[in-house]
């Protein structure tokens, strides 16, 4: 049996690790935080939503040297700790092991490459919807497919193996061999949607109620896609307004998680998402006023928690 660890016990995190601890995967759930890796040990992880009511038990540790070197090492963490994560995560890593990106935005993939190599890592997107209601208690708001894949566009036995395991877990799965399109896809749907809901404080379905903030939704979509398209990066729909609105309509009461970060006044993902879309297009000369605002609005918006007279 492959040795599976979890980096990051957030909503997604946890979730993937209860789902493949259900069909009896040896799971491991690697955090920053002592105190939490424990209670996470004694009380299990708990899923409530679309997918029932059901409990497992975890085996949750802050100490990568607990668990030893493994097959599969899925980083589950906020993209601004990528970068603090990979020292963590060196016992953990051999030369057969499979590191595995399943976060938000663009940089990760290239961020780990450089630490452990781009034939030890691949990336994945993720369309199950889920928020972290307490520690070991998620609630699973939306059923979605997984799409795995490499850099190198090769489905390596590793990569397959691990599509395995996820879809006898009952996760929908699949590989692709040309991850970057998808990992860009999933970029342009977040650029529309999160900075938004985090500024507004509106769910995702109400976005596209008001004439004014689905044209600020329009605009900032068609300056990501602008810059795709210049980077010759391939989407997965050929209509990326539409695909937008309609993972809005399709997700009308989810709480995005940039606002989810908002209310718990926490730091965003904000730099890898619309932030990342603003540095690239500048370095190529696309201008991009839209996201740049939004940009700035959700920085302001983490710099001021303690200060602001109206809460998100």
């Amino acid at each position: 049996m492959s040795k599976i660890v979890i980096v990051g016990p957030g909503a997604i995190g946890s979730l993937l690790a209860a789902y493949l601890t259900k069909n009896n995967q040896d799971v491991w759930l690697l955090d920053k935080d002592e105190k939490r890796a424990k209670k996470l040990s004694e009380i299990g992880i708990k899923v409530e939503g679309v997918s029932g009511s059901w409990q497992v038990p975890a085996k949750a540790t802050a100490n990568a040297a607990d668990i030893g070197k493994s097959e599969f090492i899925i980083i589950c963490v906020k993209s601004y700790d990528t970068q603090k994560v990979l020292k963590q995560i060196a016992p953990l890593v051999s030369e057969d092991s499979l590191i595995l990106t399943l976060q938000n935005g663009i940089g990760n993939l290239e961020i780990i490459s450089e630490s452990f190599g781009a034939n030890l890592v691949a990336a994945g997107s993720t369309n199950m919807g889920a928020t972290l209601e307490d520690i070991g208690f998620v609630r699973h708001a939306g059923i979605g497919e997984t799409v795995l894949g490499s850099i190198s566009g090769k489905i390596t036995i590793n990569l397959r193996q691990l599509r395995e395991i996820f879809i006898k877990a009952n996760l929908d799965t699949r590989t692709s061999r040309d991850i970057r399109s998808v990992l860009w896809s999933k970029l342009i749907i977040n650029v529309g949607i999160n900075a938004l809901t985090a500024i507004t404080g509106l769910n995702n379905g109400q976005l596209i109620e008001y004439e004014w903030t689905r044209a600020i939704l329009k605009e900032a979509v068609t300056e990501a896609v602008k810059l795709a398209k210049r980077k010759r990066i391939r989407l997965i729909f050929d209509d990326p307004l539409g695909k937008v609105e309609s993972v809005c309509e399709a997700t009308a009461k989810n709480v995005s998680s940039m606002l989810q970060d908002c209310l718990k006044q926490k730091k965003t993902e904000i730099d890898f998402i619309n932030g990342v879309v603003v540095r690239l297009a500048q370095s190529l000369g696309i201008p991009t006023p839209v996201n740049k605002v939004l940009y700035e609005l959700v920085k302001t918006i983490e710099s001021s928690y303690d200060k602001r007279l109206i809460k998100v």
